[in-house]
């Protein structure tokens, strides 16, 4: 029930003044307690973006929202790149630039289709799916995720999330400065605020980040960020060199840890 992609790509300037290129390598896993897998993830190498994606609602409908996402990513992707004065149905943000307006005009569109899916089909009604992604291009990564699933960065032995779960946990957590204690007994850690699906429109969050050779990029459901504390996640990361390795060790970790949900992950590396 595991699925494995090991990918390389050139990444042409990061701005340490000698090119580098992308290792990238993923894995999902069904987990131990679920009996079918909701989550896709994918690498799009000619295009430098990766995503995973957590879907929602129940056997199928999860699955078909998920996969409705990263098709909807790439067949946008693909159409722009072939047709770069494309007409877009949403109007770019002028307060950010071309790629970063690309990356969240697909990730809308994804939303759509999910809603408008659901909308039709009655045994989809209520369907969706989280969405976290990396795209690379010239002047170094974006970020964009909606929902819980993450992005972490491992750069000098040290581990940053760079993404802010779209979740109640983590509302009242802003709100009420939770203990370590309420947070872990906290009854509703699966309510999530914003997915992909709920609505006919959707934020989309984005950070743009510089990556340095060896930096490693973390993708991941919360399957993955849940059982596995960030700590594990950066001992098994650097300590790790080969990509897929890596990816089947943070799985295998999620299981021992009681692997109660489906688990994704997606890392890619800079390397000279």
């Amino acid at each position: 029930m595991t699925q494995l992609t090991a990918q390389r790509t050139r990444w042409e300037d990061t701005g340490v003044g000698r090119p580098l290129r992308i290792e990238v390598a993923g894995e999902t896993n069904v987990g131990m307690k679920r009996t079918h897998n909701e989550d896709n993830f994918s690498i799009f190498e000619e295009s430098g973006l990766y995503v995973v994606a957590d879907g929602m609602g129940g056997h199928a409908s999860g699955e078909v929202a998920s996969k409705m996402a990263v098709d909807a990513l790439r067949e946008f992707f693909q159409a722009t790149a072939e047709d770069p004065e494309r007409t877009w149905p949403y109007k770019m943000d002028r307060s950010k630039g071309y790629e970063e307006n690309r990356l969240i005009t697909g990730i809308k569109l994804a939303n759509l289709r999910i809603y408008d899916a659901a909308q039709r089909e009655a045994r989809q009604r209520g369907m969706g799916t989280t969405i976290v992604t990396l795209f690379a291009v010239e002047d170094g990564v974006y970020i964009a995720h909606v929902g819980d699933s993450r992005g972490y960065r491992v750069r000098d032995g040290k581990i940053e999330q760079l993404t802010e779960d779209h979740s109640l946990l983590n509302d009242y957590i802003k709100m009420r400065r939770l203990t370590p204690e309420e947070i872990a007994n906290f009854p509703h850690k699966n309510v999530i605020v914003r997915a992909l699906g709920m609505k006919d429109t959707v934020k989309v969050d984005t950070c743009h980040e510089q990556p340095r050779e060896n930096d490693v990029y973390v993708l991941c459901s919360d399957g993955l960020s849940g059982p596995v504390t960030d700590e594990e996640l950066l001992e098994i990361v650097s300590s790790t060199r080969d990509l897929k390795a890596a990816a089947s060790k943070l799985i295998e970790r999620a299981n021992e840890n009681g692997g109660p949900d489906n688990i994704t992950v997606v890392l890619a590396r800079w390397v000279a």
